[in-house]
């Protein structure tokens, strides 16, 4: 449980950096308790996405990453980025990321702050 708290913190994090660093992804509200709530589901949802669906894409596009040298990576974050805005725009989330390319870049964002987040924060694993 503890494992899943840090990792939903961490990409919480990730996601805020990405928000403030591109101004192509957005996070609205009404108050900053309500962004915060926000920014915690999508962190969620970001979680889910990258635990269900990456690992499959991943394992489908095995002959890109052996051909473009990991370089794919890049694109299937940003597909889990852009997952993560359409299912938060489905759950009626203020969360939005515009375009490909902003996609990109903040998948990059979110990778690093994210496994930087991990690094700093205890996970229970000693």
């Amino acid at each position: 449980m503890k494992h899943f708290v840090v990792k939903t913190i961490a990409n919480a994090a990730a996601l805020l950096v990405a928000i403030w660093l591109l101004q192509d992804i957005t996070l609205t509200g009404d108050s900053v308790g309500r962004k915060a709530l926000t920014l915690i589901l999508v962190a969620l949802v970001f979680g889910l996405v990258n635990f269900i669906v990456k690992p499959v894409v991943k394992l489908l596009a095995f002959p890109l990453f052996i051909l473009t040298l990991g370089l794919i990576t890049l694109v299937i974050n940003a597909l889990m980025l852009l997952l993560t805005s359409w299912l938060a725009d489905k759950l009626d989330l203020s969360f939005h990321v515009e375009g490909f390319w902003t996609a990109v870049l903040g998948g990059l964002i979110v990778s690093i702050v994210s496994w930087a987040m991990n690094v700093v924060l205890p996970d229970g694993e000693d």
